[in-house]
């Protein structure tokens, strides 16, 4: 079988950012299987606020446009994406506001993994828990796992490993998990197409 290939999107661009160290770490751990790891974040897609009257105008932007060409062109997909005041960032969920004026929608039966980093106790777990409505709503196949990392400000080694040997084993178990199931489900449809 051909190698997989994922699309790691780190959804903060901040220079230090826990949760782009995490995407980063993820995309060593899931290349280390085996597959191929393209790393992104945000600013590779630049939208401005969604408007319909915008939209009416000018159509749907080629940041949002990008996005879509991206995971069309990757089995899986893994976000890694901060809380903010217990939800997710306002400009990811803009971004998915614009993808989903695409259609039909590209998200649609795109197998995705969810993680989150941050220094409190539950690690942006219930960012991830709002993430998942949109993304859900607009077809994509959520891993029913996530990962979030708590304390994440004590979390990582200078080189950007964990430090902690049961969480850094935990991640490894979470993305086997899911590469699996992107295996067979690129596996299924290879063999749905030449039936």
């Amino acid at each position: 079988m051909s190698r997989l290939r994922l699309l790691v999107l780190a959804a903060s661009t901040r220079t230090g950012s826990y949760n782009a160290a995490l995407a980063e770490f993820a995309a060593r751990r899931i290349a280390a299987t085996g597959a191929d790891v393209t790393r992104t974040t945000l600013a590779d897609f630049p939208v401005p606020l969604y408007d319909g009257d915008l939209q009416e105008e000018q159509g749907v932007p080629a940041g949002a446009h990008e996005l879509a060409a991206r995971i069309g062109d990757h089995d899986g997909v893994v976000i890694v994406s901060p809380e903010y005041n217990y939800s997710m960032p306002g400009n990811l969920k803009n971004l998915i506001d614009w993808v989903s004026r695409i259609k039909p929608w590209p998200t649609t039966g795109v197998n995705g993994l969810l993680m989150s980093a941050s220094p409190g106790p539950v690690g942006g777990h219930r960012g991830l828990i709002a993430l998942r409505v949109p993304l859900e709503g607009i077809g994509a196949r959520l891993h029913p796992d996530m990962f979030s990392l708590a304390a994440a400000d004590r979390a990582f080694t200078p080189e950007g490993d964990l430090a902690d040997s049961a969480l850094s084993a935990r991640l490894d178990a979470t993305v086997e998990a899911f590469l699996h199931v992107v295996e067979a489900t690129k596996h299924y449809r290879r063999e749905a197409v030449a039936a």
